[in-house]
């Protein structure tokens, strides 16, 4: 039975519940809340139901387990690498000497923090063949717009002004053009060619004296490896600009192919993605930032520098573009992806990637029994399959696909991305899942091609095991509802 189906075996989850004076119990009568709480932390204008302690520990409990998660069940999200997180990082990184050490504890005092952020620092550079990192930004997205703020500040200090395009294949992830947009920079779109990759006579044809940056992802968003890199990091470089890495996608190269040695200039990792910290919910995030040699000057403040056997954060860097977040880094992250880092080696890091690389493979060729592939050759870390025939035949959309999966116990996957694919399912399966895991995912989507086939409206209704079903996507995207908001009892 899938984890959403004996979730409807639980008692329903009631928001509304509780009486008057039930959550008293251990209060001792006549005296004030302010006895026995912070007066700040009571308020009036805030209507909450009194409960029993009992009660709100079921409450609680209930509503965690209606969230689907990793702990629960596979995690196919394409581009992502839902991988498992070792509770070994949670531990090491709620260590009382790391988890309660101030942000402003003077640099003596935090000798063992900043020895953490400099081994991740040289250790990141040494595995993607960067001169240094920056973990200052807190996120992903946030260290694409430093690394173009940085390109934008370089080529200010050249006199290159006129430098304000900057390339985008169609492969790209979307937060790409968007950071170049906020960068002030004029994005220019290549399309990819019938492999899938991009060619350099595309982007030869794009290239001027007006070319900033050219942003890549490698693998790209398909999950194939651009094999003409060299030539389009030549090209770049040769027309005057600057070649960025998205590392989104480095969980399937690490520890076998570098950035830095592609011609790569400018890079960002997302630690959720590669190296195991927590993944979503809107917590906070970590971006690490490399740069070539040519760009270390310009790296946000502070940068940990090591001064014989004793660490320091340096803000004395005038060619900065200065701190691009508060405090210096999401430190609590830094631990989980040294501790990761260590606990693997080099050797391991290279069969974590090479692992999810077989894992993809083992998913595309088992599917494409029963689903198109755009792209049917060896992959990386994903790939994407197509439900373009199966809507022709039946009207089963890869938005049915996806709902679907839900009700047998799996999360579903990517749909409609990359854009490139009509009807696009993106399956990343990380090294992590094992062969029984992976099997019974085919099992579940090849059942489901079965049913789109024989009775596909059981698909337009799915899912109808979870707690909520089918909604209005457009109608929640555009007017979300993101507060609880107590019902009126009636008397009588």
């Amino acid at each position: 039975m899938s984890a959403q189906a004996s979730d409807r075996l639980a008692p329903p989850l009631i928001f509304e519940t509780g009486q008057t004076g039930r959550a008293t119990r251990y209060v001792e009568r006549g005296k004030p809340l302010e006895s026995f709480m912070p007066a700040k932390t009571l308020r009036d204008d805030l209507p909450l139901p009194d409960n029993t302690e009992l009660d709100v520990v079921r409450h609680y409990t209930r509503l965690s387990q209606r969230t689907f998660g990793i702990d629960l069940g596979f995690y196919p999200l394409g581009s992502c690498t839902m991988k498992y997180n070792p509770r070994i990082n949670d531990a090491l990184a709620n260590l009382h000497e790391f988890a309660d050490l101030h942000p402003f504890v003077p640099d003596e005092l935090a000798q063992g923090a900043l020895q953490v952020m400099h081994e991740l620092e040289r250790s990141f550079c040494s595995l993607f063949g960067m001169a240094a990192f920056s973990l200052n930004p807190a996120a992903g997205a946030q260290a694409e717009l430093a690394a173009l703020l940085i390109a934008k500040k370089y080529f200010k200090e050249r006199g290159a002004t006129k430098r304000d395009k900057v390339i985008v294949p169609d492969t790209a992830h979307g937060t790409n053009p968007a950071s170049a947009a906020m960068c002030g920079f004029t994005v220019v779109s290549v399309k990819s060619d019938a492999r899938g990759r991009v060619d350099p006579a595309e982007i030869r044809a794009v290239l001027g004296a007006d070319t900033a940056v050219c942003m890549m992802t490698n693998p790209n968003t398909l999950g194939l490896f651009e094999d003409r890199i060299h030539e389009i990091a030549g090209a770049v470089h040769e027309a005057g600009g600057l070649m960025y890495y998205d590392g989104a996608n480095a969980n399937a190269l690490m520890g076998n192919a570098r950035p830095g040695d592609m011609g790569f200039d400018l890079m960002h990792l997302n630690t959720h993605k590669t190296f195991t910290i927590p993944h979503g919910g809107g917590g906070a995030g970590h971006g690490p930032l490399g740069v070539a040699t040519h760009l270390v000057e310009y790296l946000p403040t502070p940068y940990v520098v090591r001064d014989g056997e004793c660490y320091r954060l340096d803000f004395n860097r005038p060619k900065s573009i200065g701190p691009v977040r508060s405090f210096w880094s999401n430190f609590a992250h830094a631990v989980r992806a040294l501790a990761y880092l260590y606990a693997n080696g080099a050797e391991g890091l290279a069969n974590v990637s090479q692992y999810a690389v077989l894992n993809a493979n083992y998913l595309r060729v088992k599917i494409a029994e029963f689903l198109e592939m755009p792209y049917p050759e060896i992959c990386r870390h994903e790939f994407v399959t197509s439900a373009q025939g199966l809507k022709k035949k039946s009207g089963v959309r890869a938005l049915d696909i996806a709902k679907a999966l839900l009700d047998r116990g799996f999360m579903a996957p990517t749909v409609y991305f990359p854009l490139i694919v009509p009807e696009c399912l993106m399956i990343e399966p990380s090294g992590t899942e094992s062969k029984e895991t992976l099997d019974e995912f085919v099992a579940a989507l090849r059942e489901i091609v079965a049913t789109a086939e024989s009775h596909p409206q059981e698909l337009f209704d799915a899912p109808v095991t979870t707690v909520v079903g089918r909604v209005d996507e457009t109608r929640a995207a555009r007017h979300p509802d993101l507060r609880w908001r107590p019902v009126e009892r009636r008397s009588g």
